[in-house]
Parts: C-alpha cells; sequence; structure tokens
C-alpha cells in the first residue's frame, strides 16, 4: 500500500483556521451574514490558535455567537454569558429604557427572571448607586447574573420568582423589570435553532397562551412594589392586550408601550399611591 493511501486511513483532524480570511470564509459557508464581523469578534476572544479553531467550530455548528464569545451587548454594557444561559435580546433595550424613562429615581431595582442580570446591571449603571437584586430559577444563570450585578453592587438569588427575594423588600421596590418567558408552548419549537437548542426552556416556555408566568408576576407583584412603584414586562403585540388585562385584575394602573423599530412591546404596570 503507498505512504498516500496508509495517512488516509487515519481520522481526519478537526479544522483550522490559520487566517481571518479563513475564518470569514468558514463562518460564511455556514449561513452567518455578518461572517466579517463576526470573525472580528472570535478573533478578539480567542487568546490561542486551537481556541480560535473551537470557537469557529461552534459557532459554524450553530452556537449562539454571544455564547461562543462569552459576552454579549446590551445597553452600551458587556454582559457575560455562559452557555447554557439565555441571551440578552437587544430589543429588550426598550423595556430598560421605558424603566428610565417612568422612575428616573429609582432607588431599589429588582431582575425578575433575570437571566444573565442585562437588565439589572443595565439599569444599575444608567441610575447610578442602587439597591439591586436579581433573581431566576436556573442556577446557571444565577451564577451568570451574580457576576454580571456583582459589578453595580448587586446580589442574585435562585428560586421560583418572588420566592427567591428577601422578605425585607416587600413594599420598597420601585422597578421591578421582569423579561418573563412568553412564547407559548406549542411554538417553541418553531424558534430560530440557536434559542431552540442552545438556551434554557425555561427561559423561552411561558405555557400554554404564553402568559402564565407574567399572570403569576402580575398577581403578586404589587405586594412588592413601592408607592408608586413600576412593574415591566416584554411580551408580543398578540399577547399585549391580554397582558394588560392581567395587570388591570392585579390593581395596577396599566400603560402599553410599543418600539415598532426593534418589534418591542412592553407592559408597564404603576402601583397606585
Amino acid at each position: 500500500m503507498a505512504k498516500g493511501s496508509r495517512l488516509s486511513m487515519h481520522p481526519s483532524s478537526p479544522p483550522t483556521y490559520p487566517s481571518p480570511d479563513a475564518v470569514v470564509a468558514a463562518l460564511r459557508a455556514a449561513g452567518c451574514v455578518f461572517a466579517e464581523d463576526e470573525a472580528e469578534l472570535i478573533l478578539a476572544a480567542a487568546r490561542t490558535p486551537a481556541e480560535r479553531d473551537a470557537m469557529v467550530a461552534r459557532r459554524v455548528a450553530g452556537h449562539p455567537l454571544e455564547l461562543v464569545v462569552g459576552w454579549a451587548e446590551f445597553h452600551g454594557l458587556r454582559i457575560t454569558v455562559e452557555p447554557g444561559v439565555f441571551v440578552p435580546r437587544r430589543r429588550t433595550e426598550f423595556l430598560v429604557e421605558q424603566a428610565l424613562a417612568h422612575a428616573p429615581h429609582a432607588s431599589v431595582v429588582v431582575d425578575l427572571c433575570c437571566g444573565s442580570g442585562a437588565v439589572g446591571a443595565a439599569l444599575a449603571a444608567s441610575l447610578g448607586p442602587v439597591e439591586l437584586h436579581a433573581a431566576d430559577i436556573d442556577p446557571a444563570a444565577v451564577r451568570c447574573a451574580r457576576d454580571n450585578v456583582a459589578a453595580h453592587g448587586g446580589q442574585a438569588y435562585e428560586g421560583d420568582l418572588f420566592e427567591a427575594l428577601p422578605g425585607r423588600l416587600r413594599g420598597r421596590v420601585d422597578i421591578l423589570a421582569a423579561n418573563v418567558p412568553y412564547v407559548p408552548t406549542e411554538e417553541v419549537p418553531l424558534l430560530p435553532a440557536e434559542a431552540r437548542d442552545h438556551e434554557p426552556l425555561t427561559a423561552l416556555d411561558g405555557g400554554g397562551d404564553g402568559l402564565d408566568v407574567l399572570r403569576r408576576v402580575a398577581a403578586e407583584a404589587p405586594r412588592w412594589l413601592a408607592p408608586g412603584g413600576i412593574l415591566l414586562v416584554e411580551t408580543s403585540e398578540r399577547q399585549a392586550m391580554d397582558a394588560v388585562e392581567a395587570f388591570t385584575r392585579a390593581g395596577l394602573a396599566v400603560r402599553h408601550a410599543e418600539d415598532e423599530e426593534r418589534y418591542a412591546h412592553v407592559i408597564l404596570g404603576t402601583r397606585v399611591r
């Protein structure tokens, strides 16, 4: 047998990407629309050639770019994200903007269903010194959020919604931001693979009509809000009216805010003084 034939029987080595152009070509072939930009981020994040090749391989396999490089940009911050944690969406910046517009002097902030803690970190960064608390039912999310909110003096807790929070917060919260899951159960399989395959189901599945968690949050929120305190949740356009109804039943004064450019819908509920 010829030498070349013997070599061809050996398992092939993992692909390598020795140049920026090779990285771009691999990403483009995998269908990445912004291949040049993604290549730049990967090359900046990789500390060694082996790490670079592994990161490219993960992205080519369909892993979200943010989880590949280890961070997501959100409201001007670099938020650490880890595998298995919900990646903050840029449209959720609208929720942060609404909170800041309606409670610019907030001193106690809670980020419920916090995921990476991006919303809480963004609010604290904009408000200045605040008492910041974040909570999530997922242990991986809490570990990630703990790092992100610590930079702003915040704390993160693991547990089911309000059960995770210290009791001393009852009646004191000025901003209660709850980025609840709101995808109807039967629609979860229709989500893009990046979300469906790489993010926790608890951060996506909102139950039969997508509003199960939202209703639980709205019902309990008045006990935790300070007089004049505000609850904010993100939802979809078709769910907005049902979300408004849930807020109204809880006794909150309700507004519906929309940003058409970002396809963002935020329901705001204020505890009447």
